[in-house]
């Protein structure tokens, strides 16, 4: 028996032993970093759009809520119209007004133009008996001053037309001035996004430009980092790059889209103390639109990750998740 023991605790040893690295290198192996690729950290950043009231008023209804999804033209909020949709009213009440005006006056004017007709035929034809010594000159002058009579009473009564036209104009204006008015009283979504923040609550008294709710669209989504000047001029615009946002288990394809022409310093959220007190190049990682859309929910803007950039083609890919942080 102490032979048998001797023999086999020293293979249970090796056996568990074994095991341990086996199970080291499958889930608690980190590698050291390639040379042809470079890494920085930074925080997922998302195009972020404050909606805003165009005009002052009292918000009536807020119709999303925090992490809601909305489409663009989506209608998300409401202001008090009373005073609005008023003013309406009584710019379509102008507006019948002018054009009752409008008839009496093409009326009128129809009534003057026979009238300066008749005063014309007339004058011609007192005109023709003078000639033949059958009237007085005093006669004809008064057919003439009664025809110029009439024709000032036609321009008066056109001019009466022309008043009431654009009387009709501005209370059109005013129509459509009002109702588009209306239509900025609703509040919509200019692009697509997940509301991000619920600025304001029904019930407030909004300023002009006062913001209602934050939007992000996680379809455009890229990490920020900065990398030394020895490194930023291997890099070119579309190069590919993973992104590893902290407790994800798999990294994110990216492709550069923006390599800064000056250096800079590097921002305080970076961790590294050793990295800001160099100069560095900001470069932009991107995530396409498709990819950033299928994982919307995941991605939050803020996220601290790591970004990594592939310097030389030719290298495949290291599991990023294993690499010695």
């Amino acid at each position: 028996m102490k032979l048998r023991a001797c023999i086999v605790i020293p293979i249970l040893a090796v056996v568990l032993i074994a095991l341990a690295f086996g199970l080291w290198w499958m889930f608690g192996r980190t590698d050291k970093l390639p040379d042809t690729i470079v890494r920085g950290n930074g925080r997922l950043e998302m195009t972020r759009t404050d909606i805003a009231a165009k005009y002052p008023g009292r918000l009536m209804s807020l119709d999303v809520h925090e992490g809601d999804l909305v489409g663009a033209g989506q209608v998300i909020a409401r202001q008090d119209d009373v005073d609005l949709k008023t003013q309406l009213a009584g710019a379509l009440a102008k507006r019948e007004q002018a054009v009752s005006a409008l008839m009496r006056a093409q009326g009128e004017l129809a009534a003057r133009d026979s009238q300066a007709q008749l005063a014309r035929i007339d004058w011609v034809e007192t005109g023709k008996l003078r000639e033949r010594d059958m009237v007085s000159n005093v006669e004809l002058e008064q057919r003439r001053l009664a025809l110029g009579a009439a024709q000032g009473g036609a321009q008066a009564a056109g001019g009466g037309v022309g008043e009431a036209r654009s009387a009709i104009a501005q209370a059109d204006a005013l129509i459509a001035q009002t109702r588009a008015g209306l239509a900025d009283l609703r509040i919509i979504a200019p692009t697509p996004g997940r509301v991000e923040y619920r600025i304001v609550e029904p019930g407030t008294m909004l300023p002009p430009g006062g913001k209602i709710v934050s939007l992000v669209n996680a379809e455009d989504a890229w990490l920020t980092i900065f990398l030394p000047a020895s490194v930023a001029g291997k890099i070119r615009i579309g190069d590919e790059a993973r992104i590893l946002p902290q407790g994800f288990g798999d990294a994110i394809p990216a492709r550069v889209s923006f390599v800064a022409p000056d250096a800079q310093f590097t921002p305080k959220f970076v961790e590294t103390a050793s990295e800001r007190e160099n100069l560095s190049y900001r470069v932009k990682l991107q995530i396409a639109p498709d990819l950033a859309r299928g994982l919307d929910g995941r991605l939050k803007a803020g996220m601290t990750a790591d970004g990594f950039v592939r310097t030389d083609t030719r290298q495949p890919w290291p599991d990023l998740t294993k690499i010695d942080k």
